[in-house]
C-alpha cells in the first residue's frame, strides 16, 4: 500500500498543524508513565490494592507499552502510520475510561495493561511521522519538540497527579487521572483524521511476522515478570529459571529474524540489517540505560514524601517541579546546541543527568529525613532536567536517521520498546532495592528507614546515568540532515 510521501503531501503550515496533533497524543502517553506514582498511595487505600498490585500497575503499563512497540511500526510502514496512530489513540482513550471506573486491583491492572497496549501501538507512528514529514533544520526542531514533550509531560506527571488528588481528594482524586484523558483524546483522534497525512512508505504484500512476534513478546515476559514480582517472592527458583528462559528466548528471536530475512517471504518483525550500523546498536542500548535511569526518579521519591515523610500527594509532585523547568529549557536549546555541536550535545546531556542523580544520592545519603524538604534537592533535580532536555531530542534523530525512510517505523518501535524496557527494569530494579533494604523497626523510625532505602534506589538510578554517559559515546560525532550517512563515532 504505497502512495505519494507524507512530506510532499504536506504544506509547511500543514506539517506543524500535524506535529501538535502527534505531540498531543505523546503528552497523553508519557503523562500515564508517571501521574500514576503519586497516586499509588492512595489506590492501596482506595481499592485495598497489595504491594504487588502497586508494582504491577506501574510495570505492566511499561511491560505492555514495550510488546507492541515493534508490530505497530512495522504495521505503520505497511498501511500507514496516521491510521495507526488514530486506532491507538482511541484505544488508549478508552482504556483510560476503564482504568478509572476499576473497583478492584485486578480490574486496574487489566485495564493499564490494555492502556499500555494502545499507548505502544500509536507512539512509534510519532516518530516516524516527523521523520518523513520532515526535512533538514525542521526535523531538528521537530524531534526537538517531541523530546520537550517526553521530557516535561513525564516530570510534570506527579504535578499534575498531586494537582487532582488534592483537589478532589484521596477517595476519588486518583481517578481523574485516567478521566483527564478523555476530552484530550476526543480532540486528538479528530484532529489526526483532518490533518494527518496518509499513505505508507515501506509496505510490501509479504507477510507479518508472527513466530518472531510471539518469541519476543515470550522474551520479554520471562524476563520482566521476575523483576517484577522477584523480591515479593524472595526470589524462588522460578524467577532465576524465567530470567535464563528469557535470554534464551532473545537469542532464538535474534536467530528467527536473520532466517526470516534470508527467506524473503514475510517482513522481519526487527530487520537485522538495522544493527549493522554502530551507532543505531549502540543508541538503542543507550535508550534502554538511560530511560532505567530518567524514570525510575520519580518513582523512588513519590515512595519517599508520601509513605515514608508524610507528604502530601501535591507536595510529592512539586518536588519534581525543578526537574520539569530544566527539562523545558534544556529541550528549547537542544536542536541548536546539538546542530552546533553534534554529539557533544548528547555527551553535555548525559553528564549534566549523571551530575545531577548523583547529587540527590548525596543529599538522600547525608541530610537526615527529618530535615529533608523539595529546597535540598531544587538544584540536583534542576541539573538533572536539564541534562535531560538536552539528550532526549537529539538522541531520536540520531539514532532513527541512521536508517532507511522506509524503514522509519520498525526502527522507531525497536527503539521505543528499549525506552520502555528500560523504564520498566529500572522501576522494577528500584522497587526491589526501596523495598527489600527497608526495615522498620518501629513507629518513630519510619521516616529514617525510607529515606536510607531510598538512598540506596537512587544510588542504582545514578549508576544507570553513569552508565549512560559512557554509552552515548557510540553514536556518531554528527548526522548529515538528510541522514543519507553518518560521521562515526571514533
Amino acid at each position: 500500500m504505497n502512495s505519494a510521501s507524507p512530506s510532499a503531501l504536506q504544506t509547511p503550515r500543514r506539517r506543524w498543524l500535524a506535529l501538535s496533533v502527534l505531540i498531543l497524543g505523546v503528552v497523553m502517553g508519557m503523562l500515564d508513565t508517571t501521574v500514576v506514582n503519586v497516586a499509588l498511595p492512595t489506590i492501596r487505600t482506595s481499592i485495598d490494592a497489595s504491594e504487588a498490585t502497586l508494582s504491577w500497575i506501574i510495570s505492566g503499563y511499561a511491560l505492555a507499552y514495550g510488546l507492541i512497540l515493534i508490530p505497530a511500526g512495522r504495521l505503520g510502514d505497511r498501511i500507514g502510520h496516521k491510521w495507526v496512530f488514530t486506532v491507538g489513540l482511541a484505544g488508549f482513550t478508552l482504556a483510560s475510561l476503564a482504568c478509572g471506573l476499576a473497583d478492584d486491583g485486578t480490574a486496574l491492572v487489566v485495564a493499564r495493561v490494555a492502556q499500555g497496549l494502545f499507548g505502544g501501538l500509536f507512539f512509534p507512528a510519532v516518530t516516524a511521522l516527523i521523520q518523513l514529514m520532515f526535512t533538514g533544520r525542521d526535523r531538528g526542531k521537530a524531534f526537538a519538540v517531541m523530546g520537550a514533550a517526553i521530557g516535561v509531560s513525564t516530570a510534570l506527571g506527579p504535578i499534575i497527579g498531586g494537582l487532582l488528588i488534592e483537589w478532589l481528594g484521596d477517595a476519588d482524586g486518583w481517578r481523574s487521572i485516567f478521566f483527564v484523558n478523555l476530552p484530550f483524546g476526543a480532540v486528538a483522534i479528530v484532529a489526526a483524521l483532518l490533518i494527518l497525512p496518509g499513505g505508507a512508505e515501506g509496505g510490501d504484500a509479504r507477510g507479518a511476522d508472527g513466530i518472531g512476534f510471539l518469541l519476543l513478546a515470550g522474551a520479554l515476559v520471562a524476563l520482566l515478570v521476575p523483576l517484577i514480582e522477584g523480591q515479593d517472592q524472595d526470589w524462588p527458583l522460578w524467577t532465576w529459571l524465567s530470567l535464563a528462559g528469557g535470554v534464551v528466548l532473545v537469542v532464538l528471536f535474534a536467530l528467527w529474524e536473520v532466517v526470516l530475512t534470508r527467506r524473503s517471504r514475510t517482513t522481519p518483525l526487527v530487520p537485522p540489517h538495522l544493527f549493522a550500523h554502530p551507532a543505531f546498536t549502540g543508541g538503542v542500548i543507550l535508550a534502554l540505560v538511560y530511560f532505567a535511569a530518567f524514570t525510575s526518579i520519580f518513582f523512588t521519591i513519590s515512595i519517599l514524601w508520601q509513605a515514608g515523610l508524610g507528604f502530601s500527594a501535591l507536595e510529592s509532585g512539586i518536588v519534581s517541579i525543578p526537574f520539569a523547568l530544566g527539562s523545558i529549557v534544556g529541550a528549547s536549546l537542544s536542536d541548536r546546541v546539538a546542530h552546533r555541536l553534534g554529539r557533544t550535545a548528547l555527551v553535555i546531556g548525559t553528564g549534566l543527568v549523571a551530575v545531577g542523580l548523583t547529587a540527590v544520592w548525596l543529599v538522600l545519603l547525608l541530610v537526615p529525613a527529618a530535615d529533608l524538604t523539595n529546597w535540598e534537592l531544587l538544584a540536583p533535580l534542576a541539573v538533572a532536567g536539564i541534562g535531560s532536555g538536552l539528550f532526549i531530542a537529539p538522541n531520536a534523530q540520531f539514532i532513527v536517521a541512521t536508517v532507511d525512510r522506509t524503514e522509519a517505523g520498525a526502527a522507531s518501535g525497536v527503539i521505543g520498546t528499549m525506552q520502555r524496557i528500560g523504564s520498566a527494569i529500572g522501576i522494577a530494579v528500584i522497587g526491589s532495592v526501596l523495598f527489600g533494604t527497608l526495615d522498620i523497626a518501629g513507629p518513630n523510625d519510619v521516616a529514617d528507614s525510607f529515606a536510607e532505602s531510598a538512598a540506596h534506589a537512587m544510588l542504582v538510578s545514578a549508576v544507570f546515568s553513569v552508565a549512560a554517559f559512557a554509552l552515548v559515546f557510540v553514536l556518531p560525532k554528527r548526522v548529515a540532515n538528510g541522514h543519507e550517512r553518518a560521521v562515526p563515532a571514533e
